[in-house]
């Protein structure tokens, strides 16, 4: 058994259930009258995957203090904010594939990914709204305001070869990290009145979500899509520079830099195959690994609030999983 499929084997056995609870939840709200908005809805839930970030929420609850039905409701709103975020990233990207399955936009068309991401948007607005505290409308909304405004930054970004780690840094944290981030601060906050607890395992999911998107800028140029069951290259074909092509151009020579950024302004189906012996001249991978593991660092740090329990344990382990699976 790998490392993945034993984490995977912990958490099943310590929240498989509740996960059930919340794969019921979602799909009781998407049910439709209509059979063509219900046949998008059971297309997409094939997209999920491991579910991470309902699972971050459900960890960190039980490892702050309860685990109650308010979680798994939360974990079935997060879930759809994440799954409308990648139907609308396929549309971005034009993307094909997700998950080894075609993608909505692949399958169907841009005008049917773009109503039903918002249709999953409004969704898990309305089901979060059913809680009594309006605590967590607030804090989806901004985070999915986070997000919207990381993706702005982003295509505002393509194609500017300058781009520093700094403004990537900031664009990631968005994007990704802030779904992370508040999943884990929704778990935490509905079990435990500690403000302390709450605040380290936020930053927990912040600095574990910039630390999976590093690992997932690296796959998209080396990854196969055989591995990662989704399109790859496409980082490269949008000219998205990501942390491996940034640190790429600050190291190369003046003479190097200068090819590799004809390169990238002209991207071609064997791009990535010819920026290969600049990543290996360049150490770059050693340096992503390497950014990616401080920010796992940060994250395990995190959690010594807590105590001993099966579930910290497990959320130690993730810190191992998100960069082992760039390799």
């Amino acid at each position: 058994m790998s490392s993945a499929q034993a984490l995977l084997a912990k958490v099943e056995e310590l929240v498989g259930a509740d996960l059930q609870e919340v794969e019921q939840i979602f799909h009781t709200e998407l049910k439709s009258w209509h059979p063509y908005v219900a046949d998008v809805a059971a297309h997409s839930a094939r997209f999920r995957g491991k579910r991470l970030r309902p699972t971050l929420l459900l960890l960190t609850a039980a490892a702050a203090g309860k685990l109650t039905h308010d979680h798994k409701v939360l974990g079935a709103v997060i879930e759809m904010i994440h799954t409308a975020t990648l139907v609308h990233d396929d549309v971005l990207d034009e993307s094909d594939i997700r998950r080894h399955v075609a993608t909505v936009n692949a399958r169907w068309n841009n005008e049917t990914s773009i109503l039903f991401g918002d249709y999953l948007f409004t969704h898990a607005f309305h089901l979060a709204s059913e809680l009594e505290s309006t605590f967590a409308c607030r804090l989806i909304g901004r985070a999915t305001n986070l997000v919207c405004e990381g993706e702005l930054a982003q295509i505002h970004e393509r194609g500017n070869l300058d781009l520093t780690e700094e403004t990537y840094f900031k664009i990631i944290e968005g994007k990704t990290a802030e779904l992370c981030a508040v999943a884990c601060q929704l778990g935490a906050h509905f079990a435990c009145s500690d403000p302390n607890i709450v605040e380290s395992l936020t930053e927990y999911g912040r600095c574990l979500g910039i630390a999976f998107q590093i690992a997932d800028d690296l796959l998209d140029l080396q990854g196969s899509e055989e591995q990662t069951g989704k399109s790859l290259g496409t980082d490269l074909q949008k000219q998205k520079l990501t942390l491996p092509i940034i640190h790429l151009l600050q190291q190369a020579s003046p003479e190097d830099a200068a090819q590799i950024r004809e390169l990238l302004a002209n991207p071609q189906p064997d791009t990535s195959a010819k920026l290969e012996e600049f990543f290996e001249q360049y150490d770059v991978l050693n340096y992503v690994l390497g950014r990616a593991s401080e920010y796992t660092a940060l994250a395990r740090k995190q959690l010594e609030c807590l105590p001993d329990s099966p579930a910290r344990r497990i959320l130690e382990e993730f810190t191992e999983f998100v960069t082992q699976r760039a390799f």
